[in-house]
């Protein structure tokens, strides 16, 4: 990873921040995005003791919000010549059902349009990289989930794990579909099943179910080793060339059948596009 450039989001706690860490001590120049201020300068200082001299970047925005992705994604693209890896990390889970300001479901927004446009934006910084990289965080939390296209932002029914399922479910289908379309450029998407990790995954949710989710964190993997498959992706010679795939512990996996339909992955690109605006 020596002089190569990682752009991640969620970088500030967790697998993200594991992955960030590990990536820099190896020679990548890490820019990251972070909606909390202070926790943004606090990484930003530790990634700089780990590995001084490389210049690492941080980028506050909220990226629940589609001003926010764009305004983001157009600094990042005008400042950052060249894209090794783009790994696509942020996301939450919440109690109730919240609009953001764009009128959108919030778990929608935050854990797939995020991608989706961030992606989209960076695409010209990243064809023109020789061997880059999308990494993409789903989740084995897609299984049993499935995509009603009449109603993606839980208009009619929401709970909280059902729409982070559907979210999930949608990281992989974007990622088929982006792999699909960067066939024969050189850039490889590949997204990944962390497993249940130790973070600070469901604190903001409120309520019982965040006692619910630390109650269960006791049981969980440690960041380290669900950031694993984020590093093997990003930087290991082995996949390289390998693109379209969903891995769980650094090897192949098989996502559900919801999660191979390529109709629904062609459909869902086509309306992240109507809503967003980008990816055309």
């Amino acid at each position: 990873m020596q002089g190569k450039t990682v752009v991640i989001t969620g970088a500030t706690s967790g697998i993200g921040a594991v992955a960030a860490e590990h990536l820099a001590r190896a020679g990548a120049r890490i820019v990251f995005v972070a909606r909390d201020p202070a926790r943004g300068a606090q990484t930003l200082q530790h990634l700089r003791t780990l590995a001084p001299g490389a210049a690492h970047a941080v980028h506050q925005a909220d990226l629940a919000r589609l001003s926010e992705m764009k305004r983001v994604a157009g600094v990042i693209a005008e400042r950052e010549p060249r894209i090794d890896v783009l790994i696509n990390n942020a996301g939450a889970l919440f109690r109730r059902r919240e609009l953001t300001a764009d009128g959108l479901e919030l778990t929608f927004a935050t854990n797939h349009l995020a991608y989706f446009v961030l992606t989209n934006l960076l695409l010209e910084r990243l064809r023109s990289t020789p061997g880059a990289r999308i990494v993409s965080t789903a989740s084995d939390a897609h299984r049993g989930a499935k995509l009603d296209f009449a109603d993606l932002q839980s208009q009619r029914r929401y709970s909280a794990f059902a729409a982070y399922g559907r979210s999930k479910l949608m990281n992989i289908l974007f990622t088929r579909e982006l792999a699909r379309r960067l066939a024969g450029t050189g850039v490889t998407a590949n997204c990944l099943h962390p497993g249940f990790v130790a973070t600070r995954f469901g604190d903001r949710a409120g309520g019982l179910m965040s006692l619910i989710i630390r109650g269960a964190k006791r049981f969980a993997l440690a960041p380290e080793q669900g950031a694993e498959t984020i590093i093997y992706l990003a930087s290991s010679p082995e996949v390289a060339t390998l693109s379209g795939g969903y891995f769980h512990k650094c090897k192949p996996a098989a996502p559900t059948a919801a999660a191979r339909n390529d109709a629904d992955a062609r459909r869902l690109w086509d309306v992240s596009v109507q809503l967003s605006g980008v990816g055309a």
